[in-house]
């Protein structure tokens, strides 16, 4: 790791291999907790290259406990995080909108690390039962069309890295990793990233993957469509630049999407929402990303039909049975 260290604090990239192979070490005990918060740190302070995402991302996928769900053509609906705007949880909220329409969501995440909230805080907070079975997983799709896969069960050898990110508060490369890394290999991916240069490095790599896939970044910061400026779609088909009202949206204030200070205040906010009892703000920015996990399952249909799929996923309260369905 010294050797590692000092190459870094000299602005040298590690190659793909040698990412690979320091990662690999990490997850198999190799550095103490120093050792690691100092690399961790380094990507704090300058951009990540996308050989070193490369190879930390194909060394966490060869060391997870992989799951077999190529019978159902699953969609993965999740964030980086990082974007500290302390949102309620738009990316979770949506998946189970698109598991409500039909369509069968095998979500991987994570406890909140640089938010107060992550998405298997809330599902945990709402009685949702963690495993990493592939028989238990493949019945909640089966019933509820959403599974979740919570990080920590496959990825045991980040139990190296966990504690010191929770002790660090604050976003690092793994938050980049996460969507890269999900355990079941879905087939379709939509994905919200915090700048503009972690987007450009998501699609060099989703290219190559044969997934659908687009990738959301709103201008103003935030790793979701936020509606409270433009933002931009990077997908199979290209880039596009995005005003809230192209899409039939007003523009919103930050503080209409607030997440709350606590896990209670934002389960209350998602509760509220599945059962189509939240304020107008709230439910369009959920309908919003919803509508391009839809476009992203089904390029040819139109955002104007995907919003309307998205809303009556919502208002007939399919939505909130899925949510039901999968806790019980």
């Amino acid at each position: 790791m010294k050797n590692t260290l000092d190459k870094l604090f000299q602005h040298q990239q590690l190659s793909q291999e040698d990412a690979y192979d320091i990662l690999t070490r990490i997850g198999t005990g190799d550095f103490n907790p120093s050792q690691i918060a100092a690399f961790l740190t380094v990507y704090l302070m300058r951009n990540i290259s996308v050989e070193e995402l490369t190879g930390f991302r194909n060394a966490l996928l060869d060391l997870c406990h992989k799951i077999d769900l190529s019978d159902f053509n699953t969609i993965d609906v999740c964030g980086t995080g990082g974007d500290s705007k302390n949102t309620f949880n738009i990316s979770t909220l949506s998946a189970f909108v698109v598991a409500g329409a039909g369509y069968k969501v095998a979500k991987h995440g994570n406890y909140g690390v640089s938010s107060s909230c992550g998405s298997s805080n809330v599902l945990e907070h709402l009685g949702y039962k963690f495993t990493n079975e592939e028989s238990i997983l493949k019945r909640q799709l089966e019933e509820a069309n959403f599974c979740m896969m919570h990080a920590p069960l496959f990825h045991p050898a980040m139990k190296n890295v966990a504690p010191i990110r929770k002790e660090l508060g604050i976003k690092t490369f793994f938050n980049m990793l996460g969507p890269l890394v999900n355990p079941s290999f879905p087939k379709n991916q939509l994905v919200g990233v915090f700048n503009l240069e972690i987007a450009r490095i998501y699609n060099y790599l989703l290219q190559d993957s044969e997934k659908n896939y687009t990738i959301l970044h709103s201008l103003d910061g935030y790793d979701e469509i936020s509606l409270t400026g433009n933002f931009k779609a990077i997908s199979n088909a290209g880039e596009t630049l995005y005003t809230p009202e192209l899409i039939g949206f007003n523009t919103q204030n930050p503080s209409d999407i607030f997440g709350g200070e606590t896990i209670q205040e934002t389960a209350k906010i998602f509760v509220n929402l599945l059962k189509n009892e939240s304020t107008i703000p709230q439910k369009n920015v959920v309908l919003a990303n919803s509508s391009f996990a839809f476009k992203c399952l089904e390029p040819s249909k139109s955002i104007e039909e995907c919003i309307a799929m998205a809303n009556e996923s919502l208002e007939s309260g399919k939505a909130y049975q899925a949510l039901n369905k999968v806790i019980k």
